[in-house]
């Protein structure tokens, strides 16, 4: 009967030592997330009668925009050269905008007063 402890015991062991070392080198292979840099929406929340939300970053590269209802539709999409993002088609309520300059992707949300 001690014989079955022992294995057991050693069992568990090696068990607990090889999860550890794989929990381990999962962490380490996780990838940074990255941000663009200088990313700013104003105005937010947009009043009525405002036709324009204007999207900056440091680098002010072309972007690509896309808007979601709260649902996780699709409702626009575009590609922005300026700042200027024309929102007099979208209604009161609240919006997530997916922006992505040189292969880097943020949400931010946008709120329609």
């Amino acid at each position: 009967m001690k014989k079955n402890y022992i294995v057991l015991f050693i069992f568990m062991f090696l068990f607990l030592s090889a999860f550890n070392g794989y929990s381990q080198s999962i962490s380490e292979n996780m990838p940074q997330q990255e941000h663009i840099e200088g990313l700013s929406i104003y105005p937010n929340p947009v009043s009525n009668g405002r036709l324009f939300v204007y999207i900056t970053t440091h680098k002010n590269l072309s972007k690509k925009v896309a808007i979601f209802n709260v649902l996780g539709k699709q409702i626009y999409a575009t590609d922005l050269y300026g700042q200027e993002l024309n929102v007099e088609q979208l209604s009161t309520g609240v919006y997530i905008l997916k922006i992505t300059e040189n292969n880097i992707s943020e949400t931010r949300k946008l709120v329609i007063k």
